[in-house]
């Protein structure tokens, strides 16, 4: 896949606050998601955010400004999930694109009947995008490992430079933004020199990742080459690997997190594609000291290209600055060029066994951090150990989350010569353990 006509900077749309500096969703972005208006019991269906607005995929269906190949994509994404889309593959998604860039952009003749078919995104809400089939969380980030084993004195896993690893993590909690998040309940071990104890998490932690959605598949027994292993992407979202750390701490040996993560994740509604990403590559490149990837996990085309500029951003609202009207305090900014492995990486070494990824397969990032203090993507980090509490304004300050703290994820790509895109933003609210009687 090569830029094209679909990046060009000096292209604008018709609806004007596409057009606006700062803008999350301009005419080179169209990202697709799932929605409906809020309160009137519809239907959900896809649709693609353009400025502060969503083009109605159903609606537009029935516009008849559209033919062929991308009429054919438009039908697919009219579902209740986008999955029935992702399955028609790269062809059609872009056909779906480079339509809807025509149909949006200034001048078109079809302006007036795309019009009829817009919704305010305020009015709207959202599902989680896609019927996710399985979850796989990563751990991909050298300077999170560092910084989470510096305090403990110990070293990173001998593994880590070696291959990505993961975990298999649990698809039926897993919400759009704007999900409530109950404080779990969980076993962990306080005391060293006594018993475990069974009560709700007391460190209770975001981590800063972004999601890959699978669109297209591999046959079990077939792996994905790495330089094909991009192909396979539909695209990205936010992603929150909420996580119970006193928990974690206790159960994850030898298999690794189980209850610490199985609560709940947030990813956020609009799947930024990998061709509205694609002027945002990079270069990824492993520092010389450190040990070279094994070859089904090395190319030049990862090397030129296999890493994203994303810039992200997580912020924290508590409840008595929400109730105050305040601001959210913004702890972290990061990029996701400085992640250890890439995307590709990931993919090619899912797969290398013979696992086969489906449509709609999600696949977390792993915390996102970056060398300096004000890169690290996870409370944790940033508290080394929760032993040094962060400022968040009003007088306040965390270790790790509180009951009613509001955590927001923001995401976007800069470069010169090419439009700035962004993802939205991802939000939980942390909510106390359901009842009493569960706490005991």
């Amino acid at each position: 896949m090569e830029l094209n006509h679909t990046h060009d900077v000096t292209q604008r749309s018709w609806l004007e606050t596409a057009n606006v500096a700062g803008t999350d969703f301009p005419l080179q972005n169209l990202p697709l998601g799932v929605f409906r208006r809020r309160g009137g019991g519809e239907t959900w269906r896809g649709g693609i955010a353009i400025g502060d607005q969503i083009v109605d995929l159903a609606a537009l269906q029935q516009a008849g400004c559209m033919d062929g190949l991308a009429l054919d994509a438009v039908r697919a994404a009219t579902a209740t999930t986008l999955n029935a889309l992702l399955e028609m593959g790269p062809t059609a998604w872009q056909a779906l694109r480079h339509a809807l860039f025509e149909l949006l952009r200034a001048g078109s003749p079809h302006e007036p009947g795309v019009r009829k078919t817009l919704v305010s995104q305020a009015e709207a809400e959202y599902a989680v995008p896609v019927r996710i089939g399985d979850y796989t969380d990563f751990y991909t980030s050298l300077d999170h490992a560092v910084n989470c084993s510096r305090p403990l004195g110990m070293a990173i896993s001998p593994n880590f430079d070696w291959l990505p690893i993961a975990y298999h993590g649990r698809v039926s909690s897993i919400g759009v933004s704007g999900q409530q998040v109950y404080r779990p309940m969980g076993q962990f071990r306080p005391d060293p020199s006594a018993p475990p104890v069974h009560d709700a998490c007391r460190r209770l932690d975001y981590e800063l990742e972004l999601g890959a959605v699978i669109g297209v598949g591999n046959p079990r027994g077939n792996s994905v080459p790495l330089r094909d292993a991009q192909r396979h992407i539909f695209g990205l979202c936010l992603l929150n690997d909420w996580s119970a750390r006193d928990i974690q701490s206790w159960e994850m040996q030898p298999l690794g997190p189980f209850l610490a993560k199985n609560f709940a994740t947030t990813i956020s509604p609009w799947l930024v594609t990998l061709e509205a990403l694609l002027p945002y590559r990079t270069t990824w490149s492993r520092a010389a000291e450190r040990p070279q990837p094994l070859d089904y996990l090395s190319s030049d085309d990862n090397r030129a290209a296999g890493a994203f500029d994303i810039q992200l951003e997580a912020s924290i609202l508590s409840a008595r600055q929400l109730a105050q009207g305040r601001q959210p305090r913004t702890l972290t900014r990061t990029s996701f060029r400085h992640q250890y492995w890439t995307l590709g990486q990931m993919i090619a070494h899912h797969t290398m066994g013979g696992c086969n990824l489906q449509p709609g397969d999600l696949l977390g990032s792993g915390t996102i951090s970056g060398p300096s203090s004000g890169e690290a993507g996870a409370l944790i980090e940033l508290t080394v150990g929760g032993t040094q509490p962060v400022d968040i304004g009003n007088g306040e300050s965390r270790s790790f989350l509180d009951d009613g703290d509001t955590v927001i994820f923001r995401g976007w790509c800069e470069r010169d010569g090419f439009a700035r895109i962004g993802f939205g933003t991802n939000h939980g609210t942390v909510l106390p353990v359901p009842s009493a009687e569960s706490a005991h």
